[in-house]
């Protein structure tokens, strides 16, 4: 399975890769936490609160299994978060008519209203934190890559939880 990720770019050294994975995990860790404490800060919500919102913004009506694979994080936790998310009323999950083994969660009312508030804060904070310092052709060319590199891993389903 590895071997096929590394199949398309044969001249990449160790170190390149080792710099490449250490860059990319520190800038995400400190992105996140910054982000993380402006939403904490102005909204009451956690960075990983923010982005489940969004996800259910976006894909009403999804199952545990469907924010697990998207988040690439386990079964039990995802349901965890998304019990909740109904507890604070900022998602209704509701059973699934087409398989009653399990429900269909969408954000309520409540939870998009904090997900309209909470959007301009995200935004103005990483706006902050990238502009300046990294040119828009820099970011769309490190997105494309991302986006290559993650499309290549979910295909492989490499890095889903085991349990």
């Amino acid at each position: 399975m590895f071997v096929k990720l590394y199949a398309v770019a044969p001249t990449l050294t160790s170190e390149q890769l080792t710099d490449f994975f250490d860059n990319l995990v520190r800038c995400e860790t400190r992105l996140y936490n910054a982000l993380g404490d402006r939403l904490r800060a102005e909204h009451g919500i956690t960075t990983s609160q923010f982005e489940f919102l969004r996800y259910l913004a976006a894909h009403p009506d999804s199952r545990v299994g469907d924010i697990a694979a998207n988040f690439a994080v386990g079964i039990g936790a995802i349901s965890k978060v998304m019990d909740r998310l109904e507890t604070a009323g900022w998602a209704i999950r509701v059973p699934n008519p087409s398989d009653r083994r399990s429900s269909l969660i969408s954000l309520s009312a409540r939870g998009a209203a904090l997900l309209t508030e909470a959007e301009p804060t995200f935004g103005q904070c990483l706006r902050e934190l990238v502009s300046g310092v990294v040119r828009a052709d820099q970011i769309d060319a490190a997105a494309g890559v991302l986006a290559t590199l993650r499309r290549s891993l979910e295909a492989a389903r490499v890095g889903l939880p085991t349990g």
